[in-house]
């Protein structure tokens, strides 16, 4: 069995524990590394069953935690070349393994890849997971926008995790200076709820039996407009899995995934 827990998700912190049997990767870890380890236990999650840290990018509410915690437990840090320079210089020294061209790294039960994004860091990815039991998962966050290769990346995964980072209209309204606005919004920012729900509609099929809203924005969106945004598309493509919403104070209660009938891998 698979199960995907949320340790937390927002503007302050992202992490999310991915396990299979007696496994953990850690995809991000946007937290210190005491508050990681707060987690886990209120998740109960044992630390020692960690087998990497996967990380899209530099910035800190992805990946404060990750040199460290990936040092510590003596577990490969996975990440993009770009990602891995801004994380050295000031990260503690720790084993890397690439994600990017050249293609799918393996680790206990999960086979990592990855697929370029748009988003004003080094060399952020979106990540894709493929579990020893079939379950394909995807996670994309500060997306900027979705390329035609990060459709293509999305498309047949089990479970997806995607942001719907901000209302467009709570946005403008938001007071926040229009040169953050305008990037927030931009290419190099963030998906709204309008936009991801698209993306959803168009990556959608039939296996798709999980979807994780990530990354909203505490001060730009709500909840439940999240969720009202994006059901309407998902029910008009024929979505009848789970829509789950996550939460920055976390750790939320375990998401089993589905495997797929057929135990058919994609990568």
């Amino acid at each position: 069995m698979t199960t995907l827990v949320v340790l937390g998700s927002g503007s302050q912190g992202n992490a999310f524990a991915l396990v299979h049997d007696g496994a953990m990767l850690l995809l991000d870890a946007g937290f210190s590394l005491r508050e990681i380890d707060r987690r886990l236990n209120a998740a109960g999650l044992d630390p020692s069953a960690l087998v990497g840290v996967a990380v899209t990018h530099e910035h800190g509410d992805h990946a404060i935690g990750a040199t460290k915690l990936a040092k510590r437990h003596g577990v490969p840090l996975l990440a993009s070349m770009g990602t891995w320079r801004g994380l050295a210089r000031g990260g503690e020294p720790c084993e890397w393994l690439p994600l990017g061209s050249r293609g799918v790294a393996a680790v206990g039960p999960f086979a990592i890849s990855a697929c370029a994004t748009s988003h004003d860091a080094a060399e952020p990815v979106a990540l894709g997971v493929v579990v020893a039991d079939g379950c394909s998962l995807g996670l994309a966050t500060d997306l900027g926008r979705p390329t035609q290769a990060v459709r293509w990346f999305l498309r047949q995964r089990h479970c997806l995790v995607l942001e719907a980072n901000h209302d467009a209209t709570m946005l403008r309204a938001s007071g926040y200076p229009l040169v953050v606005q305008d990037r927030i919004a931009g290419p190099g920012g963030h998906l709204s709820n309008a936009e991801c729900a698209e993306l959803l509609a168009e990556v959608h099929h039939a296996a798709l039996a999980t979807v994780v809203l990530a990354h909203l924005s505490q001060r730009c969106n709500s909840a439940d407009l999240a969720r009202a945004t994006v059901a309407t598309r998902l029910n008009e493509a024929g979505f009848g899995g789970a829509l789950v919403l996550a939460e920055q104070d976390g750790p939320m209660a375990p998401i089993t995934l589905v495997a797929p009938v057929q135990g058919t891998l994609f990568r």
